[in-house]
């Protein structure tokens, strides 16, 4: 028994290191998904960047026929109503979170002046893409929370307030 061990320990400090690396590696989160089209375009049925990208304009083009040709965003920080305009869907910045669940970044201007970043997030396939979550994650490029991993899973992690 102990023969056995000796030709297996090796093995197991390399695997010990190796998913120390890895552990490592995914600790600092990118401001937005690395390889964001990773997964967007593997399958014939599945969502692609511009399914994703036009699902984005729609929804928004939509709301805002609804209330008043604006774009109408509760930002919880400042409470208050932003009214935006849609100025870019980055669709360098649009990504697939599993599950059916995809993200995008979008960048809106505000009828006070101000440019904010929005996280978008939305659910389904592609005959059918709803937005499940819409998030101010910059204003003026100023972040307002980050990213953490946990077992494999992305959360948003707020930074501190002035």
């Amino acid at each position: 028994m102990k023969r056995n061990c000796r030709r297996w320990l090796p093995i197991a400090f390399v695997a010990a290191g190796l998913v120390a690396y890895a552990n490592a590696q995914a600790q600092e989160h990118p401001e937005h998904p690395q390889n964001p089209a990773a997964g967007l375009e593997k399958k014939k049925d599945t969502v692609t960047i511009p399914m994703l990208s036009k699902a984005i304009h729609d929804y928004v083009a939509d709301d805002a026929k609804l209330k008043g040709g604006f774009f109408l965003v509760f930002d919880p920080q400042d409470k208050k109503v932003l009214q935006l305009t849609l100025a870019k869907v980055h669709e360098e910045k649009l990504a697939t979170l599993g599950n059916g669940v995809y993200f995008a970044c979008a960048d809106f201007q505000a009828s006070d002046g101000h440019l904010y970043d929005l996280d978008v997030f939305m659910k389904g396939s592609d005959k059918n893409l709803e937005t499940t979550e819409v998030s101010v994650h910059k204003v003026d490029g100023k972040p307002r929370y980050n990213w953490s991993e946990k077992d494999g899973v992305w959360s948003k992690v707020d930074l501190p307030t002035k």
